[in-house]
C-alpha cells in the first residue's frame, strides 16, 4: 500500500494560541486509521488542517508526496478528500436526495452515486423526498456519510460517527463503514468511543493537548497504554 497522506511536524494556531505541536501522521492507501483523544486534545483542529479549513504551511501536509498544506477546501475535495463532519451539517432546506446530490458537485468519477448510496442505506431511498431535518439522528448521519461518498473520495474522514446515537444505530453505521472499507476506501476515523475506534481500524493515534501521545496497531495496543496516553495519568 502506498502512502496517501502524511503530516510532518504539523503545527496549528488560532491567533496567538497554539493548538497543535509537531504532529506526525501517515495513512496508506486502503488503510483505516483511528484518531482518539479527549475533548480539546486537538482532533478537530487536525481535521481542519487536513481539509483546508485552517491554514497550514504547504510542506506540513502531503498528498501522494505533493505538498497540500493551505490548499482551499474545495480544491481538496476535487483531489479526493471528503469529510463526514461532526454534527452532520446537513442543509435543512433541502431534501435527503438534494443533500446527497450536493456531494457530487465536483463530478469526480467513481463507484459512488445515488443508486450505490441507496443500496448502502436503503432507508434513504424510502425517505429521499423528505426534508433532511425530518429524519432521525441516525438517518441524518447516513445522509452525511452518503453525501461524502457522492464526491467519490479517495480518503474519507469521519468525525465522531457515533456521537449522540443509540447503540443499535451505531452498529448499523459501522456495518456500513465495513462495506465501504471492504471496497478499498481509505478512512480516517475520529472517535471518542475507544472500543469502536480499536475495533474498526488497523492503527490508531491518540492526541493529548495538541500532541500525538501514542500510536500503534489498534488491537495490539493495550487499554492501559491508551488510558495513559488519553488522560496523561
Amino acid at each position: 500500500m502506498g502512502e496517501l497522506l502524511k503530516t510532518h511536524q504539523l503545527e496549528a494556531f488560532y491567533g496567538d494560541f497554539q493548538a497543535l505541536f509537531g504532529v506526525d501522521f501517515t495513512i496508506s492507501q486502503g488503510e483505516t486509521v483511528a484518531i482518539i483523544g479527549a475533548n480539546g486534545a486537538g482532533k478537530s483542529t487536525f481535521l481542519k488542517c487536513l481539509t483546508g479549513l485552517l491554514h497550514s504551511p504547504a510542506p506540513a501536509i502531503t498528498w501522494e508526496g505533493r505538498p497540500i498544506g493551505g490548499t482551499p477546501a474545495y480544491e481538496l475535495v476535487a483531489q479526493g478528500i471528503a469529510m463526514v463532519p461532526e454534527g452532520r451539517r446537513l442543509f435543512p432546506s433541502l431534501s435527503v436526495e438534494e443533500n446527497l446530490a450536493m456531494g457530487a458537485y465536483t463530478r469526480r468519477r467513481g463507484p459512488w452515486g445515488l443508486e450505490s448510496v441507496y443500496q448502502l442505506f436503503p432507508v434513504l431511498r424510502e425517505r429521499r423526498r423528505a426534508a433532511a431535518t425530518a429524519l432521525s439522528g441516525g438517518q441524518q448521519q447516513m445522509v452525511a456519510i452518503g453525501r461524502a461518498l457522492m464526491a467519490n473520495p479517495r480518503l474519507l474522514i469521519c468525525d465522531e460517527l457515533s456521537l449522540g446515537l443509540a447503540p443499535l444505530v451505531i452498529r448499523e453505521l459501522y456495518r456500513a463503514l465495513e462495506q465501504i472499507t471492504a471496497a478499498g476506501m481509505t478512512v480516517i476515523l475520529v472517535e471518542q468511543d475507544v472500543a469502536e475506534a480499536r475495533a474498526h481500524s488497523e492503527r490508531l493515534y491518540c492526541f493529548q493537548e495538541g500532541r500525538v501521545s501514542l500510536t500503534g496497531v489498534s488491537r495490539a495496543t493495550s487499554i492501559e497504554d491508551i488510558s495513559l496516553a488519553y488522560f496523561g495519568v
